[in-house]
């Protein structure tokens, strides 16, 4: 069943009951207010504060991503310094300007 087929049908019900257009309109609306509350309670979300709380969860959500973000970014610039200093160590054993494995069995 589609999402609103339920209420696509109990207006075309009303309709046939002769329910004037406006007397649906004011149905529709206040069963959306009702179901809108009802769900916000469940949330926790009906008193005074629940505009303060979103504005409060946005806050750390937002937090949260320019956190991740900016880990990221860290690891990455760690991982460019292993990269580099494995790649100057490598050119400096090849050019022979440090000797490496020398103390170990020679």
């Amino acid at each position: 069943m589609r999402i609103g087929s339920g209420l696509l049908q109990a207006v075309r019900q009303a309709k046939d009951q002769k329910v004037s257009d406006e007397n649906i309109y004011l149905l529709i609306a206040q069963a959306s207010e009702e179901g809108a509350a009802r769900a916000l309670a469940q949330l926790g979300l009906s008193d005074e504060n629940a505009g303060h709380d979103i504005s409060e969860l946005r806050d750390l959500l937002d937090s949260w991503r320019d956190t991740k973000k900016t880990a990221r970014q860290a690891v990455i610039r760690w991982l460019m310094r292993l990269c580099f200093s494995a790649l100057m160590l490598g050119l400096a054993v090849k050019f022979k300007l440090i000797q490496l494995g020398q103390t170990f069995g020679q």
